[in-house]
This record gives C-alpha cells, structure tokens and sequence, in this order.
C-alpha cells in the first residue's frame, strides 16, 4: 500500500508547475501534515503557469488532478 508520503510513482508524476504551500513550510514539506484526521488533504493548490486555482484548462490545480493525461500536463 502506498501512503500519501510516499514519492509519487513515475506515471503519477504532478505538473512541473503545480505549486503548494507545503513547499514554503518545513514542518509541513516532509508531508508529515498533508492530511487531516479524515484523510483529506487540506493544502492549497495553485498552478505556476495562471497563478490561480485553476490550471490553464480551466480544471482546478491540485495533486490529485495535475497528473499525466491532463492537456496543460508537463514534467
């Protein structure tokens, strides 16, 4: 089973433009605070390329979603 701390796998690799506040806060980059006691993730998510929420399909930015296969995808 792989845990949400574990590396994303190479065909699950998020957008190179992906960005989150984990990766300004130590204490939450080694993913030790990703999610809350109901397992839901409650970091905020924005895409690098529109600076917003949204990437630039218009699909909301996040790990779950920014993945390959999506048109905006880059590594």
């Amino acid at each position: 089973m792989i845990s949400e701390s574990s590396p994303p796998t190479p065909a699950h690799v998020p957008c190179r433009h992906l960005r989150t506040k984990r990766m300004y806060i130590p204490a939450i980059a080694d993913g030790a605070l990703d999610a809350d006691q109901t397992g839901h993730d409650q970091s905020f998510y924005w895409c690098n390329k529109t600076l917003g929420a949204l990437g630039i399909d218009d699909a909301p930015a996040h790990l779950c979603s920014c993945q390959p296969g999506r048109s905006c995808h880059e590594t």
